[in-house]
């Protein structure tokens, strides 16, 4: 998976979350990019303790930072800013509309380095930042399949083209279910450890169903049977019934399945005719919900049969 990172000409073109950001200096270091949704207030660095600075993280002077630079001798903040952009720093943003001094500014032009200004006190400026970063620079991933709210569960139906997985979300939404995305759904990992799916801006809504074609759910069933975007909290891969294959019948071990690092439930379903696969499916949405209550009832079963066992006399086995 390669690194997710964002350039500062990105970032100045931001109008979603009213970042409300412009160029001061260092116009050349635009294409600089930021890889980390942690920000760093700088005020040790102008001090000279360096060792802590995270040239990746965006630099964010408030009142706090500008105040000291302006209290210490010229020549000694210059000198102080100086050593600062000696590293290689993905931009500066000073906050509160505050007017940078002037070697700042001509250091930040010397070194590249974007100098950047906002309306926003430090404390709302660093709360926005935080949130648009940790949207952009989540890992990503996108997935061959169909994403359908089962009873509040997140379900992600899996299987080769053609093997229902479409027909199957129908039958669900026809019983007042939810969906979310058919054909590609696109995941976000959200920290610390939930995957969110949603499906493209271009189909979203929309189902591909063979003999039919392609059928907007939202206008045939109203906004109540889909939804924009769901936490992802199991995994249902539909696969060929095949005779000579052995089958989980109990339920014992649960099996995982990883995307982006996270293990999902994971529940394998053989299709043959005469499976209700809906009915399935809706059974275990309910069951898991009952696992996250500490209730797993194959294991209970499991685990009844055996104290039954143990406690069956010696010498009374069946004729």
């Amino acid at each position: 998976m390669n690194e997710i990172s964002l350039s500062i000409e990105e970032l100045l073109s931001e109008d979603e979350y009213g970042l409300e950001l412009y160029l001061v200096a260092g116009r050349r270091g635009i294409g600089h990019r930021v890889t980390s949704s942690r920000i760093q207030k700088p005020g040790l660095a102008l001090a000279g303790y360096v060792e802590k600075l995270h040239p990746d993280r965006i630099q964010v002077l408030g009142n706090t930072e500008i105040s000291y630079l302006l209290s210490l001798p010229t020549t000694q903040a210059h000198e102080s800013v100086r050593d600062l952009c000696t590293h290689p720093i993905s931009c500066f943003i000073i906050t509160k509309n505050l007017t940078p001094p002037d070697y700042l500014t001509e250091e930040a032009e010397a070194a590249g380095i974007p100098l950047l200004v906002s309306s926003h006190k430090s404390s709302t400026f660093i709360s926005l930042i935080t949130k648009f970063l940790e949207e952009r620079l989540l890992p990503t991933t996108h997935i061959h399949g169909v994403l359908v709210d089962v009873l509040g569960v997140g379900v992600l139906l899996l299987g080769k083209s053609g093997i229902g997985k479409s027909e199957c979300a129908l039958d669900l939404i026809i019983r007042g279910h939810r969906l979310v995305g058919d054909d590609i759904i696109f995941i976000k990992k959200k920290m610390p450890a939930a995957l969110v799916g949603q499906a493209g801006d271009a189909i979203q809504h929309h189902m591909e169903i063979r003999g039919l074609g392609i059928i907007n759910v939202k206008d045939l069933f109203g906004v109540s049977s889909i939804r924009d975007k769901k936490i992802i909290d199991m995994v249902i891969e539909l696969i060929e019934w095949d005779p000579a294959q052995e089958y989980d019948r109990l339920g014992i071990d649960d099996q995982v399945y990883p995307i982006l690092d996270i293990e999902l439930p994971h529940i394998r379903i053989p299709v043959r005719p005469g499976r209700n696969l809906t009915s399935i499916i809706e059974v275990a949405a309910r069951n898991f919900l009952l696992k996250g209550m500490g209730y797993h009832s194959a294991r209970e079963f499991h685990e009844k049969l055996l104290a039954k066992l143990e406690m069956r006399p010696v010498g009374d086995e069946v004729e």
